[in-house]
């Protein structure tokens, strides 16, 4: 059963607070000696499968294909509290420049929900790459195949259930901002992993979902979704037929920032390596077919250009959730 998000934060913030007590940001000065050297913890916030596993996965099958990084690279999902544990692992970890994660809407938006003990200007900036934005889905047997048939049969039904990863995140705010714009009311039900996303729109126990191209693309190709909307400005490529959020007339939809973050307080020769390294990550083949087949949009903002981006989004987000009476 899962745990609300609150009580879930908290069991996070007690682990950090032990971490960070036996952590040294003198230690992390001395580990910039030649870095790297060591093995590096990575950490996945969220469930496999999900679009921060699949980016977070790619970045280091491409640092490994091209002996980016010397040394080898632990990979590990910690998911829970729409990226509390995770996010607060890295957290505890400060000044270690052998720990690192990849972001989400969730990293914006979850300290602005729960007390999590941190936010995004406490970590190290690496660098924004893409924003990513998301595909409405209903199930075929619905027998809804148009965006107009899902409102009229929201409408009808009073209240739909609806789904996302995460508690109050870029899902729920997508959701509450086409019901309000459409005129329908949402029971929404937030997610830790995209597989029990998509096993309970398909067994019938949601009436959509609002996920990323990355995860629901082989579902829609073999039809067993059925896309009826995309957030971003023009359609997917591989599924054209889709219709843009802003052709069926609702603009100002958010998308998710994917982006790379050191554990707080790390050597700013450690953030340096880390750009430069990931320069030439975003360079190569691989990214590039990374980011067209996942309909992603190339974004790429590094240090303290990132840190002025989350800053923007996390003030457009808070004030978007404090409107639909998501926080208070």
């Amino acid at each position: 059963m899962r745990q609300p998000i609150k009580a879930v934060v908290a069991a996070a913030v007690a682990a950090m607070t032990i971490t960070a007590c036996g952590a040294s940001a003198g230690g992390g000065e001395q580990a910039a000696d030649n870095y790297p050297r060591k093995e590096l913890d990575w950490t996945i916030a969220f469930g496999p499968g999900g679009g921060n596993d699949i980016m977070a996965r790619t970045m280091v099958d491409i640092l490994k294909k091209n002996k980016l990084y010397p040394e080898d690279i632990r990979v590990e999902n910690r998911e829970g509290g729409s990226g509390a544990t995770g996010w607060g692992y890295l957290f505890g970890k400060r000044g270690d420049p052998y720990a690192i994660s990849t972001t989400s809407g969730s990293f914006i938006t979850t300290p602005l929900e729960a007390k999590t003990g941190w936010t995004y200007k406490d970590f190290t900036p690496v660098g924004l790459f893409a924003t990513d934005n998301a595909v409405f889905a209903v199930a075929p047997k619905s027998g809804i195949t148009t965006w107009q048939q899902w409102v009229q049969f929201a409408k009808r039904k009073g209240k739909v259930a609806v789904g996302g990863i995460s508690t109050v995140n870029v899902d729920f705010i997508l959701h509450a901002m086409l019901a309000k714009a459409a005129g329908y009311q949402i029971d929404y039900v937030p997610f830790n992993e995209e597989g029990q996303l998509q096993t309970s729109l398909l067994s019938g126990a949601l009436d959509a979902v609002v996920s990323n191209p990355a995860e629901l693309i082989g579902q829609l190709q073999a039809k067993k979704m059925t896309g009826l909307l995309f957030t971003g400005t023009r359609p997917l490529a591989s599924l054209p037929t889709i219709p843009t959020a802003e052709a069926l007339g609702y603009k100002g939809l958010p998308s998710m920032p994917r982006g790379l973050i050191l554990a707080p307080n790390v050597p700013a020769s450690v953030q340096q390596w880390w750009i430069d390294t990931m320069k030439k990550v975003v360079a190569t083949p691989q990214w590039k077919n990374y980011l067209v087949k996942n309909q992603l949009t190339e974004d790429i903002r590094w240090g303290a250009d990132f840190t002025a981006y989350l800053q923007r989004t996390s003030t457009d987000l808070e004030s978007i959730l404090r409107q639909h009476g998501a926080i208070k």
